[in-house]
């Protein structure tokens, strides 16, 4: 296994561990702010990891067949461990989750699609899919020093901003399936005819 398949099946140990931190000060009773800040750490490694298991895949040719089953599908039980984090601690509304939920299997469901008939489907180079640039958490803000509720708003603020970029790269998305269904029509299509 290459370093970019590590970087993105280490996302799959993180999202439990960023799960039972969110929800450890409720099982406890403990809220220290140390608890936050290691929250914040573990989304962050997560992001980190996503951002580079790709960058570094692309730029040293280390593109693997698993790498881009396991990407997606890491992606998706982070994204979907840090909403359903919000949506049971009553922050993000079971609807906005629905919806969110919805958009990540569709997408998922398309990109099965598209590889069992050998089509990939990768990010475009520079391409933002509710990434890590999109959920930026500010230590210095003054909900830092105030109650870990509202230490929790506030990077639930933070993952919450990604559906609108999910929402933007959902629709680019499934444009692109159809540019890639119609590619492949006018190719058979010219096959046909000649």
């Amino acid at each position: 296994m290459n370093i970019p398949n590590k970087l993105t099946v280490s996302r799959l140990f993180l999202a439990p561990i960023f799960f039972v931190l969110y929800f450890l000060p409720n099982w406890t009773g403990m809220n220290a702010p140390a608890l936050t800040w290691l929250l914040l750490l573990v989304y962050v490694l997560i992001e980190i990891s996503d951002l580079l298991d790709g960058f570094i895949a692309r730029r040293y040719q280390m593109v693997t067949d698993l790498g881009k089953v396991l990407d997606p599908f890491s992606d998706v039980i982070s994204r979907m461990t840090y909403f359903v984090c919000l949506a049971f601690s009553g922050i993000m509304p079971l609807w906005v989750f629905l919806i969110i939920l919805y958009r990540e299997l569709s997408v998922t469901f398309l990109r099965m699609i598209l590889m069992g008939k050998g089509w990939p489907w990768q990010h475009r180079s520079g391409e933002i899919e509710g990434g890590p640039l999109c959920r930026i958490c500010h230590p210095g803000d003054p909900l830092y020093r105030s109650s870990p509720a509202d230490r929790r708003c506030l990077l639930a603020g933070t993952l919450c901003f990604g559906p609108l970029v999910g929402l933007r790269s959902g629709s680019s998305g499934i444009d692109r399936f159809f540019s890639l269904v119609s590619q492949r029509a006018k190719t058979h299509l010219a096959d046909m005819s000649s």
